[in-house]
C-alpha cells in the first residue's frame, strides 16, 4: 500500500528554514509552477536548515527576492573528473568512490551520457561542461543552445542534480581567435535556452579562465586583465554581473613554481611555514601563492570596474610525475599541496584582499588521464591511479582502499571524519 506523504509546517526565519518533524527529503517547488524544482536537501531530522542571504556570498545556498536560487556549489570543496583516458573505472564505480570519499561537488569538461546517468539518484552536485568544440555552434545559433540544454540537461533533471553548466574551458586565450570571439555569444545563447525553459534559477553559467587572461600577477594588487583579452572578457563580466554568476579561475602554483624555481619559494607554493610575501602597494601579507593568485584576479576585476563578482576557483592541483625539466612534479608535493589545500578550505575563510569572502575550489583531478596531451605532468594530476589505487593520501574521509581490476572494481571503506 502506498503511503501519502505527511504534510509538514515550514517557514522561512531569518537565515534559517524550519520545518516540524523529520523528513526524508525536503523539495522546494515553484508554487505557481510546481513542476519546477528550486532545492533538494536530502533527509532531514526536525529542525532547521542554515542559508546565507545573497549579500553574504558566503553560504551554500542563497535566498533572493523572495525565490529560492541554487548556487552550483555546496561547501567550499570539490573535484574535477577529467576523463581523457582509456583506462579509469566506469561512471557508475565514480559514482560509488565520490560518496564513499564524501565529495559531494564535481564537475565534468563536457556532458556525456553514461556519466548523467550514473549520477541520477546519487544526490551528488554535479557542473557539466559544454566543450569547447561546441562553442562556435552555439554562438551561431539559439536554436542549437536550446537544443543542447534540452538533451543535456533539461531532460535529466531533477534525478541528476546538474546545478551549473561551464560553457568552454580555458578559451580566452587559448590561442583560437575565432573561439575566444564567439565565446560570448556562446554564453548568452546558453543563458537564454535556460531562461526560456525556467531553469536560470536552478542553474548557475560560468566559464572557466586560465591565467593567461592576466597580464601580470605580481604583487597581486597590480594584476590586470590583457588588453588584447579585454575586448572579449568585457561583455562576459557585464553580463556575468547582471546575472550574478563567479568569475571561475584555474590556478596552479606549480605551473609557476617549476617555471622559476630559482626565485619562488616552494614552500610558499604549498602551503608550508615561510616568510610569504608582503604586497607593497596594499601592505597585505600572503603566506601562500593559492591566496596571491585569487588576489590578484580580484585586483584585475576591481581595475576593470567589477569589484562585486565573487572568484571561484574551478581547477587547482599539483602534478605528482612530470618529464625531466618539471621541476617540483613528486607525490611528496603532491600531497603536501593537495592536503594542505583541503585544510585552507576547510576554514572557510578568505583572501586577505577579500577577507569575508570564503573560497570555493575544485581540485584537479579525480584521476590520472593517460590520454591528455603536452607534458608529463598532464597525466598526473590525479588523486587515484587509472586502477583505482591511491596516487597519494590526503585524508579524504571514508576510504581504505579502492581497487580496480580488469573485470571488477571493489571499494572498501571505513566511515570517519566529516563530509567534504
Amino acid at each position: 500500500m502506498r503511503k501519502t506523504p505527511l504534510p509538514i509546517c515550514i517557514h522561512r526565519s531569518g537565515d534559517y528554514i524550519n520545518f516540524s518533524t523529520e523528513v526524508s527529503s525536503l523539495l522546494i517547488t515553484d508554487k505557481e509552477k510546481p513542476s519546477r524544482v528550486w532545492f533538494q536537501f536530502p533527509r532531514l531530522a526536525c529542525g532547521s536548515v542554515s542559508l546565507v542571504t545573497a549579500a553574504s556570498r558566503e553560504g551554500d545556498e542563497e535566498f533572493s527576492s523572495g525565490i529560492w536560487t541554487v548556487r552550483a556549489f555546496t561547501g567550499t570543496y570539490g573535484v574535477n573528473y577529467g576523463r581523457i583516458a582509456d583506462n579509469i573505472p566506469a561512471p557508475e564505480k565514480v559514482v560509488s568512490l565520490l560518496k564513499a570519499v564524501k565529495v559531494k561537488n564535481v564537475k565534468i569538461y563536457d556532458s556525456d551520457h553514461d556519466v548523467l546517468t550514473a549520477f541520477k539518484g546519487s544526490g551528488l552536485e554535479l557542473v557539466v561542461g559544454l566543450s569547447n568544440d561546441h562553442v562556435k555552434e552555439v554562438n551561431a545559433s539559439e536554436d542549437r543552445a536550446m537544443e543542447w540544454v534540452k538533451e543535456n540537461v533539461q531532460s535529466w533533471l531533477p534525478d541528476t542534480h546538474i546545478r551549473g553548466i561551464a560553457v568552454g574551458n580555458e578559451v580566452l586565450g587559448g590561442g583560437d581567435q575565432d573561439m575566444e570571439a564567439a565565446l560570448f555569444g556562446a554564453i548568452k545563447n546558453v543563458y537564454k535556452a535556460l531562461s526560456r525553459l525556467d531553469l536560470t534559477d536552478l542553474i548557475q553559467i560560468s566559464s572557466p579562465h586560465s591565467q593567461a587572461v592576466f597580464a601580470n600577477s605580481y604583487p597581486p594588487s597590480n594584476c590586470t586583465f590583457k588588453d588584447s583579452i579585454f575586448q572579449y572578457m568585457k561583455p562576459i563580466l557585464d553580463f556575468f554581473s547582471k546575472i550574478d554568476s563567479p568569475f571561475s579561475l584555474n590556478i596552479y602554483p606549480f605551473i609557476a613554481y617549476k617555471s622559476d624555481p630559482q626565485h619562488i619559494d616552494l614552500n610558499y607554493a604549498l602551503f608550508q611555514p615561510n616568510h610569504g610575501i608582503l604586497d607593497p602597494l596594499t601592505n597585505l601579507h600572503y603566506d601562500n601563492m593559492f591566496d596571491a593568485e585569487i588576489d590578484a584576479a580580484y585586483a584585475a576585476l576591481d581595475a576593470a570596474g567589477y569589484g562585486k563578482m565573487v572568484v571561484e576557483v574551478t581547477e587547482t592541483g599539483w602534478a605528482s610525475s612530470g618529464d625531466e625539466d618539471e621541476t617540483g612534479a613528486s607525490p611528496q608535493n603532491a600531497r603536501t599541496y593537495n592536503y594542505n589545500l583541503r585544510k585552507r578550505l576547510f576554514k572557510r575563510k578568505g583572501t586577505p584582499r577579500r577577507p569575508k569572502i570564503v573560497i570555493k575550489a575544485y581540485m584537479f583531478a579525480l584521476f590520472n588521464e593517460d590520454l591528455k596531451p603536452g607534458p608529463g605532468s598532464e597525466r598526473h594530476y590525479g588523486l587515484f591511479q587509472a586502477d583505482g589505487s591511491i596516487s597519494y593520501d590526503i585524508g579524504l574521509s571514508g576510504l581504505s582502499t579502492w581497487h580496480a581490476s580488469s573485470s571488477s572494481h571493489s571499494l572498501k571503506v571505513m566511515m570517519r571524519s566529516s563530509t567534504i
